[in-house]
């Protein structure tokens, strides 16, 4: 008989090792190998058909490769076109990652019963065909040209997929799949690497698209090895708190659009909403002022945002003052909370200090400071702000208010929102237009001093 061939595989990173190691030299990580059993078999578990043209392998000058556009296919979920670059494009494969309970199923199955003019294969090695029919029920929709199967075998999903012939390939999950090639259980770095190449085999051959849903770990990376990303042609990740209602779609890899892009959708019992206009909603609807409310003119990618920062100032009951952020990093809250009582001369050390990005959006962008401060000095000072006036700048640790990209979109944005005056950093002036803007005011500010005058006197 044949010697069995073993190798030793990372769960965290997918090294592969002759033998047992106690730490791998990869990612750090301790006792995290796995003997699995490596076998492959010389045909592959899909077969092209024996009519398929093969492409020639010779080597081509780049002069004679004919030009080209990728057909793609526009999907009815206007937020996940505009996440992918434009639609689907034909033989790619997406991978979609997200925590538990966030929406990752209920979203794509919403998108195989919106689309009506192919047909799709929606396969589910986790839930039972009734699980997904009411689910199906709770989203109010109907489609005749679905078709729905439970199964983990990989061959025998392609033995369905060869007498169907599907426009559109939905797994959930590629963890649950696994291939009679590889003698291991379901989820390890074997079988999912196995499993995603002969999709992505099945993907660029038959040129039907493949979407693919992928678990994360506690971490909130893909679980599996990092060759899963490297393997697919899209990596999507699907973001949110459950205790919100608002998710966030972002393009972590594209070969085929930009990763700037990001879809913003709302929960519902009927399912998942597109937010087309993600400003009205982050902006709280007020019919009082309140002090510690200042918007910011934010920019997710290339998607401008304004996005609503409240900030509670007060005397701290404790000996030591209290510091707690959400949605914002709270060493940068920090380093701002210490810009303001080294260079502006404010006795924040004493006390509490709490900041909250409404609508459970995390803000990464930097243009989002002088909102912060400016919501911070405005409970401080109990002055409530001007609801008409937003803001975009860096501060600098000197107190310096530091220019930022794209000032132009954010402009507009808080213009087409109603807005009367945005205060920005003068030195995004040099270069821009202010003709262009009738019906808001532009006030450039140098200095944080400048910024608590305008506002507070």
């Amino acid at each position: 008989m044949p010697k069995v061939k073993t190798a030793f595989f990372c769960q965290n990173c997918g090294l592969q090792s002759p033998k047992w190691v106690g730490r791998c030299t990869s990612c750090g990580q301790w006792n995290t190998y796995v003997e699995e059993i490596v076998e492959k078999e010389e045909k592959p578990a899909w077969k092209v058909s024996s009519g398929k043209v093969e492409k020639s392998s010779k080597p081509l000058l780049l002069s004679e490769i004919q030009d080209g556009k990728e057909e793609r296919i526009k999907l009815p979920d206007q937020e996940l076109n505009r996440v992918l670059g434009g639609g689907l494009v034909n033989g790619s494969l997406v991978l979609m990652g997200g925590e538990p309970g966030i929406g990752k199923s209920t979203l794509l199955l919403q998108l195989a019963l919106k689309l009506n003019q192919r047909t799709v294969l929606y396969v589910s090695g986790e839930e039972s065909e009734l699980q997904i029919k009411m689910r199906a029920d709770r989203l109010s929709l109907k489609n005749d040209s679905m078709l729905v199967m439970t199964e983990t075998s990989l061959e025998n999903i392609f033995k369905h997929i060869s007498a169907l012939q599907p426009g559109l390939v939905i797994i959930d999950s590629i963890q649950t799949m696994f291939s009679s090639k590889i003698d291991s259980s379901p989820g390890s770095v074997s079988q999912i690497r196995e499993c995603t190449a002969e999709l992505l085999r099945f993907a660029k051959e038959s040129s039907t698209p493949v979407l693919l849903i992928g678990h994360i770990t506690k971490d909130g990376m893909i679980a599996g090895p990092k060759i899963l990303e490297h393997m697919v042609d899209t990596v999507l990740q699907f973001e949110g708190d459950r205790n919100h209602v608002y998710r966030v779609l972002r393009s972590v890899k594209n070969r085929f659009g930009s990763t700037a892009e990001l879809g913003i959708y709302e929960m519902q019992g009927s399912g998942l909403r597109e937010v087309h206009n993600p400003s009205e909603i982050l902006i709280a609807q007020r019919e009082e002022l309140l002090s510690g409310v200042a918007i910011a003119a934010t920019m997710d990618g290339a998607r401008p945002l304004l996005i609503e920062t409240q900030a509670l100032v007060s005397s701290a009951v404790y000996g030591t003052p209290q510091r707690s952020s959400t949605g914002f990093d709270l060493r940068r809250m920090s380093m701002l909370l210490a810009v303001l009582e080294k260079r502006c001369g404010f006795r924040l050390g004493v006390k509490d200090v709490f900041l909250n990005i409404a609508g459970g959006i995390k803000v990464e962008d930097p243009a989002i400071d002088l909102a912060v401060i400016c919501a911070v000095l405005s409970s401080n000072e109990d002055i409530a702000i001007s609801p008409k006036i937003c803001f975009s700048a860096e501060v600098g640790l000197s107190g310096e208010i530091r220019p930022v990209t794209r000032i132009e979109n954010r402009i507009s944005e808080a213009e087409k929102m109603g807005f009367e005056q945005v205060i920005i950093s003068k030195y995004n002036l040099k270069g821009l237009d202010q003709s262009r803007f009738k019906k808001i005011k532009l006030t450039a500010v140098a200095k944080v001093e400048e910024v608590f005058s305008i506002l507070f006197g």
